[in-house]
């Protein structure tokens, strides 16, 4: 474990912030940070200002609202349930991750930084946090594991293309948990001038409450277009879970909504066995603590955290943000795990069926789809979100489909 995020914190925030889960699990040197970011985003939710650059730049920056739409063949090929996917895929940068990112960089300018760093395993969240630092002309460091640099090509080259540093981190596994722990150690050793812009509803009180607020105007978009296109809610609501950011914008909406099923969808990798070669915390794991939050995660008998595996960089992360595992623990939510050969069926019916080529993320929702529409009648509607698009994961599909992309005739390798 990071000593700086997971030395324990007496008083009121051991408690956690949903149920026994979330709190703040940090050392006494990056309490003052976290505790300024608390303030100024207190600060910034009364400021009405505040919220109109973030609605400016959602509407003209990111191409907000994102659009709802019905994947009638998709329907028709499955049989049953009706299918709609909430398509932040076509999002500015390609992904949900900038909804977030904005907010955050606005904070930052607000306290003063000229520095900002960041973790990322699929890249999604790197290459947004270089663009907006680009846009607003700000020094960006990109933390990623190493075999995330290399299964994901293309997103370090976006980066760098933006101006950022990507700093490629091999201690462990090389993936995203290892990235979060080198960037933590490089906020504390910055802290003047830094500032640490995570990507998902992970880490210690207030960044997942607060990456969630920003990521909640995925739900609300679709809870309006859902009643302008059905003139009612959907009856089920899905979505990928790595640490659960793309999730956590599109359930917390709904979460009121008592008729309305809500479903997360983990990495299920090779299959969930003992050897965990899967990212499923829900599925697989047990409540421990991790970069500064209690939460459940893949963990020996000891509580050493373990490495996670999973064919998706953005889902290859051995915990979830504390607000799941809260959702879990009361029954609001359902959580269910999907493995690599489902997402990879998954991405292929949806380029064959729709004419998308969605990231590996939201493919492994999309295969859980695939599994219950038969099952349901033909007047239930579901609302999938496809939080990412795939031209980054080409490589990697192309590889495990056994396919030469260096062949012009698109021929299998071998």
């Amino acid at each position: 474990m990071n000593d700086l995020f997971n030395s324990f914190m007496s008083g009121p925030d051991e408690q956690g912030r949903f149920g026994i889960f979330g709190g703040r699990f940090v050392s006494e040197t990056l309490m003052p940070l976290i505790l300024s970011l608390e303030e100024e985003y207190d600060r910034a939710k009364d400021d009405p200002s505040f919220w109109a650059e973030m609605e400016d730049l959602w509407t003209h920056y990111v191409g907000r609202p994102s659009p709802l739409y019905y994947a009638e063949r998709l329907t028709q090929h499955l049989g049953g349930a009706k299918v709609y996917l909430k398509r932040d895929e076509l999002n500015h940068t390609g992904a949900h991750k900038i909804n977030n990112v904005l907010g955050q960089i606005i904070l930052a300018r607000r306290m003063g930084k000229t520095r900002i760093i960041a973790e990322t395993g699929a890249g999604q969240h790197g290459v947004a946090t270089a663009t907006v630092c680009a846009k607003f002309g700000l020094k960006c460091v990109v933390y990623m594991g190493a075999h995330d640099v290399e299964r994901q090509a293309p997103n370090v080259f976006r980066m760098r293309l933006l101006g950022a540093e990507v700093i490629p981190v091999t201690s462990g596994r090389g993936t995203l948990k290892d990235a979060m722990n080198d960037a933590l150690r490089d906020w504390v050793t910055n802290v003047r001038d830094t500032f640490y812009c995570i990507g998902t509803v992970a880490g210690p009180h207030p960044y997942p409450a607060m990456v969630r607020d920003f990521q909640s105007i995925i739900g609300k978009e679709a809870k309006e277009q859902m009643m302008a296109a059905e003139g009612r809610l959907p009856d089920t609501i899905i979505a990928a879970i790595g640490g659960g950011s793309n999730a956590m914008g599109l359930f917390h909406p709904f979460l009121d909504d008592k008729e309305v099923r809500i479903i997360g969808v983990e990495a299920g990798g090779k299959g969930v066995n003992e050897k965990m070669e899967h990212c499923a915390s829900l599925t697989g794991g047990r409540p421990g603590v991790l970069h500064g939050n209690r939460t459940y995660l893949l963990q020996d008998d000891d509580g050493q955290i373990l490495e996670g595996y999973s064919i998706s960089a953005g889902l290859d992360y051995p915990g979830i943000g504390p607000e799941h595992s809260w959702l879990h623990e009361v029954g609001r939510a359902e959580y269910v795990a999907i493995t690599d050969a489902e997402a990879l069926e998954a991405f292929q019916l949806c380029c064959a069926t729709e004419g998308i080529i969605p990231a590996l993320e939201p493919c492994h929702a999309l295969a859980h789809v695939m599994k219950i529409v038969p099952d349901l009648p033909a007047d239930h509607i579901i609302c999938m979100n496809m939080c990412g698009r795939g031209d980054k994961d080409v490589q990697t599909v192309a590889k495990h489909l056994g396919f030469d992309m260096s062949d012009t005739e698109g021929r299998r390798a071998g």
